[in-house]
């Protein structure tokens, strides 16, 4: 587990004017809490939090958050939420959780695949039904990501939550055994490609009016 370094500073404006004019002046706005974490309004660095997004993902993020005006030197932070306007492309707010590295957190991982399955080349196609699965670890076990061999997968099987071994220290949390992905023969994967390219026709305008949808309470 790596720490990422990221200062900021302690906002005092709330709501969605002082939240533009922090978006203005390049700052995004946050909130710190947790458990036993009073919320804690801030301000980071766009730039320094979007090159964070690009080179590590939204997902299994630890910080070291070191914010002007705090009452603490510093915080070990997770990442919970990003909220972003998917029109314009810019983040409108993002929440840390504060952390114990001593405690277990719940921390979502993206799923990947490994290899071409022997169904793909029978002409099927592999359809992953959960990209991303929540784990309960310490931060310091927390996997990059949760990877599935697929290369013994024939047209018809699926790999269920409950094959997939992530150790003692991992758990995947879960009532029932849903499935993460499915082999699915050629005439289902022909119909899911035409049905993603049906979803590329969305109406643009859907997103316009995003940034007056960030959280009240800014």
């Amino acid at each position: 587990m790596e720490l990422i370094d990221l200062t900021g500073s302690v906002r005092s404006g709330r709501g969605k004017s002082a939240a533009r004019a922090l978006r203005k002046n390049e700052l995004l706005p946050a909130v710190i809490y947790g458990p036993e974490t009073e919320p804690v309004p801030v301000a980071v660095p766009t730039y320094a939090f979007s090159e964070i997004i690009r080179k590590n993902g939204t997902t299994g993020i630890f910080m070291k958050l070191v914010v002007d005006g705090d009452s603490k030197a510093s915080r070990t932070v997770m990442l919970k939420d990003v909220q972003m306007d998917t029109f314009r492309l810019n983040y409108l707010h993002a929440d840390f959780q504060e952390i114990n590295l001593d405690n277990t957190v719940t921390v979502t991982i993206p799923v990947e695949t490994n290899g071409e399955s022997k169904g793909e080349k029978e002409g099927g196609m592999v359809q992953v039904i959960r990209r991303e699965l929540d784990v309960i670890c310490r931060p310091a076990d927390a996997p990059e990501s949760i990877v599935i061999d697929i290369a013994d997968l024939e047209i018809g099987d699926s790999v269920h939550v409950e094959s997939i071994d992530l150790g003692a220290d991992v758990e995947i949390p879960h009532e029932v055994n849903f499935t993460v992905l499915t082999v699915v023969p050629p005439s289902a994967a022909e119909q899911e490609t035409t049905e993603d390219d049906d979803e590329l026709d969305i109406d643009v305008n859907a997103d316009a009016d995003a940034e007056e949808e960030a959280p009240a309470d800014e």
